[in-house]
C-alpha cells in the first residue's frame, strides 16, 4: 500500500505543520467533524494565530493531506493523510488492565465449540469498538460417520462420505477395470474402522503411514483404492484452502449505522453492506493481514473493495499452538476509527484467540 508519502516526507514537514496536522487529525477522529483554525488554536501546544494556522492548513491541503468537505471552513484528512498519520504520528497506547482481562474473560469463558469461541471473539470486538467485528478461519471439518466406495461405471467408483452432522459428500475416483466388488467393500470397511468419529484431517496422516509401512492388512489393489480415496477427499496436508473453504464471521454490522448523520453517510453505509456481502473479496482482503506479523491497517480506497464506501479495517492474524497462522480477526468501520484504541484491542484479542487454540 503506497500512500505516496514516506517517513522522510513527514520529517520534512517541519515542527509547526506536523503539529497542526497531528492535532487536526486527532480532533477529527474524536469528533468526526471538520476542524477549523479556531479549534486548533486552542489545542496546539504552541501559540499560533488562527490566520497562521489557516496558512499551514492551506499548505497541507496543497500537499494532498487535507481537504475541505463542501463549503466548510474546517478541514478533514484525506485517506493519504490518514495513512501518513497512522504510519508516522499515531501514538498507540496500551490497553487498560481491566480491558485486557475483560477480553480474556469474555472469550475464554465459553465452553462451547471452536466456532462458538471465534464468534464470541468477533462479537466482543464489535461491542468494544462500536464497529463490525470480523473473523476468518478455516472451515472446521466434521467428524465422520460412514465412508463407502460404490462402483458406478467401468473403471469408476463413487466415494460417499457421511459426516456426523448429516452432511453427505460424494467424489468420483478411478479404479482398475474388472476390480471385484469385494475389494471396494474391503476398502470401505478399512476406512470406516479408522475414520468413524474422527475428522479426515486428523486420521489421514495415520492411515497413509500405515499404508506406506505395509502394516495394513490389505492387498495391493485395495490399498491403492484407499489411497486414491483419501487423496480425492482431502487436499494434501498444509495446502492452502481456497476462499470457499474459509468461514467468514461478521458481527455487529448495526454499529456501522451509528455514525450516519446525513444522506451521503447512509449511501456510504449501504455501499459498505454490499461490500460485506462480497464474501470472497472480503476474505481475500483479510488474508493479506496473515502475510505479516502484527496488526495491518487498510484505509479506504487503498483497497479496491472499499473504493466507494470509504471504510477501514484493522486486522491481525492469530496462530495455533504450532505457531501456524490459521485465521485473521479484525474490526471494520469508517475511516474515522479510533485507531489508537482499536489497534491494541485487535492485537490483544488475536493473541488471546491464539492461546485458546493452544
Amino acid at each position: 500500500m503506497d500512500s505516496g508519502f514516506s517517513r522522510s516526507d513527514l520529517d520534512s514537514l517541519g515542527e509547526r505543520p506536523r503539529e497542526v496536522f497531528r492535532h487536526l487529525v486527532e480532533a477529527f477522529l474524536s469528533s468526526g467533524d471538520p476542524v477549523g483554525s479556531r479549534t486548533l488554536s486552542q489545542l496546539l501546544p504552541m501559540s499560533l494565530s488562527p490566520a497562521s494556522i489557516r496558512n499551514v492548513m492551506a499548505d497541507l491541503e496543497t500537499m494532498g493531506l487535507l481537504y475541505a468537505p463542501h463549503t466548510s471552513a474546517g478541514r478533514v484528512p484525506t485517506e493519504r493523510g490518514l495513512r501518513l498519520f497512522v504510519d508516522g504520528l499515531l501514538q498507540v497506547g496500551e490497553l487498560a488492565p481491566d480491558e485486557r482481562s475483560a477480553i480474556e474473560r469474555r472469550i475464554s469463558g465459553t465452553e462451547r465449540g471452536l466456532e462458538d469461541v471465534l464468534t464470541q471473539a468477533a462479537t466482543m470486538l464489535s461491542g468494544l469498538s462500536r464497529c463490525a467485528g470480523l473473523l476468518v478461519t478455516a472451515k472446521q471439518d466434521s467428524a465422520l460417520k460412514h465412508v463407502e466406495f460404490v462402483a458406478v461405471a467401468p473403471g469408476k467408483a463413487l466415494v460417499v462420505m457421511v459426516s456426523e452432522d448429516g452432511a453427505v459428500e460424494n467424489r468420483l475416483i478411478e479404479i482398475p477395470l474388472g476390480l471385484p466388488v469385494s475389494a471396494l467393500s474391503e476398502a470401505s470397511n478399512y476406512l470406516n474402522a479408522r475414520l468413524r468419529g474422527r475428522t479426515l484431517d486428523k486420521a489421514r496422516g495415520e492411515i497413509i503411514r500405515e499404508l506406506e509401512s505395509e502394516r495394513a492388512e490389505l492387498d495391493t489393489l485395495t490399498a491403492k483404492i484407499v489411497a486414491e480415496g483419501l487423496a480425492t477427499l482431502s487436499a494434501p496436508a498444509g495446502a492452502p484452502r481456497p476462499a470457499e473453504e474459509k468461514v467468514l464471521i461478521v458481527r455487529g454490522t448495526s454499529h456501522l449505522l451509528d455514525s450516519v448523520e446525513a444522506q451521503t453517510d447512509l449511501e456510504r453505509v449501504r455501499t459498505l453492506f454490499d461490500d460485506i456481502e462480497r464474501k470472497n473479496d472480503l476474505i481475500h482482503l483479510l488474508e493479506l493481514a496473515a502475510e505479516g506479523h502484527g496488526v495491518r491497517i487498510f484505509i479506504g480506497s487503498e483497497n479496491r473493495l472499499f473504493s466507494l464506501s470509504g471504510s477501514s479495517i484493522v486486522a491481525a492474524p492469530y496462530a495455533n499452538a504450532q505457531g501456524k497462522i490459521v485465521g485473521v480477526i479484525g474490526v471494520l468501520g469508517p475511516t474515522r476509527l479510533n485507531y489508537a484504541r482499536i489497534i491494541p484491542m485487535v492485537d490483544h484479542t488475536a493473541k488471546v484467540v491464539g492461546r485458546l487454540l493452544g
